[in-house]
């Protein structure tokens, strides 16, 4: 592929609900721009963006692509994106380095939650926009139902600048609303035909939404409106590409990705239509002099570059996904990063497409390309040079909250799971790996059920270890609500010297259940040595690990030595600790021993009509209301205190409650005790796991 200067790059994500045709529409594209000689199917398994094996074993995009290709004298970098709510993370980092967004609807399914998702997502990064409507081809699919919803959600700046025609229920071609004529497809050439009467009323009512939107660009253009005079199609035409890119209109097209029809005119209109990264403003920091570093993609300035991305693939290797913010990139340059302290030579630059990678000269400021085996280059870290470092501020990235267990099928495979997750953490930012080391659980976070079973997957068939992902454990803690006084011996006898430690007890509770334990003596008289205290404390220690109640660690408790015995010859270190793990089983037993369980604060965010049925599941689910807030946008902010046992499977019973519009996030706040038919049933767990090892043993 040929170098481009940056005037004539355009940087464009497609985003939208799952299944509305983003893949297709990519590859209807990249077809016409002779990157393919024949467009690949999702169903085959052949398409250049989804070019994953987990991804064409199920047939939906999980991460994002990078399809560039040339069209009209321009670059078009395409950013092919996941419409699964549990891939968010990758839509997040493609929107991040993109400089205006396509969002696709499917003409037959409507507007959907993920194209509300889609809007959301250029609103946070300020992206321009147009809308692409699928499916034209459908019999059942529906342009002015998809024009009159998206018109009625946002507004007057919804501006179509094509409609559909259709004979005997075939889309056979489609009127330009700016030219105002009528074209079909004769084959792979578009000829002017007449236009159809039942097509000029839509042709009324579109131009005037177009003619309305174009007004409202500036006053000189509304006084014209008002006094009924027309505007040229030039005039229109400057109009539209000035507020495309300050987000004053978004144009909507149309057309079929089975058929190609449509993607011509949609390519000629993100050439002209969209901004190239000219228009857009960036800035870092420059650590030379701590002061701000307008990069706004100059070719003249300092060269660096950001990581939106990385692909580490056990079959294509380790990449890098950069855009280049300032100045013009070279292979052989040196590279300096500034996060992990590392100058390296790039020998080589590439271009993505898909999972095939091609090396290219140079990069000029505003183009995406990639480096390979950069090794300690991150998502998130800025590269620039050590003559002028300069950092950007990383892409915040949505926080996993489901969470399961894992663990190795085969207990020799410790390490390489280790080590696979690691190199998937490096490519996914929302996957997170926990050691729990109190519960004696690793746990594994992601955005939703579907992401963990994907990385099941992968983990099974990339890295060739697997897995078995279960119902974590929960957090308990033990402690006890009463004081108890108990006495334990510990003595033992085989030839030679014995075991000798008896100790008398108080426990009580500290009050403090930040503390696991502590530990006062008041013997006197020397009825158990000094030098025996920090065996007592020792065995203090030891059992606060797992309490004696369901074998949780304890918080809490005080345990107090006030008496005891030795014998000259036969006590030891070792008699006393013994004697007081007994002493603490017994006490902690006597005590009133109860189960705590974590409470967490929870946040969901849901529109006010789902309200009602939020709360009711909130309070079976044992949460406690606290409020809700109204945030603007018709949406709401509920918050509760919910046990953290309560919050298992929360994200899929959310999304549908709410038709995937709720989000949530909590956060640990306390522990309280648990009623009773719970702790019941945590200590009847405990039994029978006791009861299962002695029968394995």
């Amino acid at each position: 592929m040929n170098v481009y200067t940056t005037d004539k790059i355009r940087n464009v994500v497609l985003l939208g609900h799952s299944g509305a045709g983003k893949t297709a529409l990519a590859e209807s594209m990249a077809y016409l721009a002779g990157l393919t000689s024949r467009m690949g199917k999702t169903e085959d398994k052949n398409t250049i963006s989804d070019y994953g094996k987990e991804e064409q074993k199920r047939l939906i995009s999980i991460s994002t692509s990078v399809v560039p290709m040339e069209w009209e004298g321009a670059k078009i970098n395409i950013l092919d994106t996941p419409g699964m709510f549990d891939f968010v993370g990758e839509a997040e980092e493609a929107a991040s380095a993109a400089d205006a967004a396509i969002i696709v609807v499917s003409g037959k399914a409507g507007v959907e939650v993920g194209t509300e998702r889609a809007w959301d997502l250029c609103e946070k990064y300020k992206l321009p926009r147009m809308f692409y409507v699928t499916d034209m081809d459908v019999d059942n699919a529906s342009f002015k139902n998809v024009v009159d919803s998206l018109t009625d959600k946002y507004g007057k700046k919804i501006a179509p600048l094509h409609f559909p025609i259709r004979e005997n229920e075939k889309f056979v071609g489609y009127i330009n609303i700016i030219s105002q004529k009528a074209q079909k497809w004769q084959g792979k050439e578009v000829v002017d035909m007449e236009m159809p009467d039942y097509s000029k009323e839509y042709l009324e009512m579109y131009k005037d939404s177009l003619m309305e939107a174009v007004a409202e660009t500036s006053e000189d253009m509304m006084d014209r409106y008002f006094n009924g005079e027309t505007f040229s199609e030039d005039e229109i035409r400057a109009a539209l590409r000035i507020s495309v890119n300050t987000c004053d209109i978004f144009p909507i097209s149309m057309g079929s990705n089975i058929l190609c029809q449509g993607t011509y005119a949609l390519m000629d209109d993100i050439v002209k239509l969209m901004p190239s990264p000219l228009n857009k403003k960036v800035a870092g920091i420059s650590l030379k002099n701590n002061e701000i570093f307008q990069a706004d993609y100059d070719f003249s300035k300092a060269k660096s570059a950001y990581i939106w991305k990385t692909i580490v693939d056990p079959f294509i290797g380790k990449y890098s996904l950069i855009k280049v913010m300032s100045g013009v990139l070279k292979a052989d340059d040196m590279i300096y990063n500034k996060d992990k302290d590392i100058e390296e030579k790039v020998s080589k630059l590439y271009i993505m497409t898909g999972g095939k990678a091609s090396e290219i000269k140079e990069l000029h400021a505003g183009d995406i390309g990639a480096i390979a085996k950069l090794t300690a280059a991150r998502t998130g870290n800025t590269l620039s040079t050590k003559a002028n470092i300069i950092e950007y501020g990383k892409t915040e990235l949505p926080t996993p909250y489901t969470y399961m267990r894992y663990k190795p099928k085969n207990k020799a495979d410790i390490d390489k799971l280790a080590q696979s997750l690691q190199k998937m953490s490096h490519e996914d930012l929302t996957l997170k790996v926990v050691n729990d080391g109190e519960n004696r659980q690793t746990l594994l976070y992601g955005m939703g059920e579907q992401h963990l079973e994907v990385i099941a997957s992968r983990l099974k068939d990339e890295y060739k270890v697997e897995v078995e992902l279960v119902k974590p454990k929960i957090a308990y803690k033990e402690t006890i609500r009463k004081k108890s006084d108990v006495e334990y011996k510990y003595k033992k006898q085989s030839g030679g010297h014995g075991q000798y430690g008896h100790v008398k007890m108080r426990f009580e509770p500290s009050g403090d259940l930040e503390k696991s334990y502590e530990f006062e003596q008041e013997v006197v008289g020397g009825a158990v040595p000094k030098n025996y205290f920090p065996a007592v404390e020792k065995g203090m220690q030891e059992s606060v690990l797992r309490g004696p109640l369901a074998a949780y660690p304890v918080v809490g408790v005080k345990g107090i030595l006030y008496d005891g015995s030795y014998h000259p010859v036969d006590s030891s270190e070792m008699a006393f600790k013994m004697a007081t793990i007994q002493a603490f089983k017994k006490g902690f037993m006597e005590a009133q021993p109860v189960l705590l369980e974590p409470i967490a604060t929870l946040k969901v965010t849901v529109p006010d009509k789902y309200t009602g049925d939020v709360m009711g599941d909130l309070n079976k689910r044992r949460g406690r209301v606290l409020g809700m807030n109204p945030i603007g946008n018709g949406k709401q902010v509920v918050e509760a205190e919910i046990p953290m046992s309560c919050l298992y499977g929360y994200c899929t019973d959310l999304r549908s409650m709410t038709g995937g519009r709720g989000d949530y996030s909590y956060q640990f706040v306390r522990y309280e005790q648990t009623p009773s038919d719970v702790q019941e049933k945590e200590v009847a767990a405990r039994a029978e796991a006791v009861a299962e090892n002695n029968k394995e043993e």
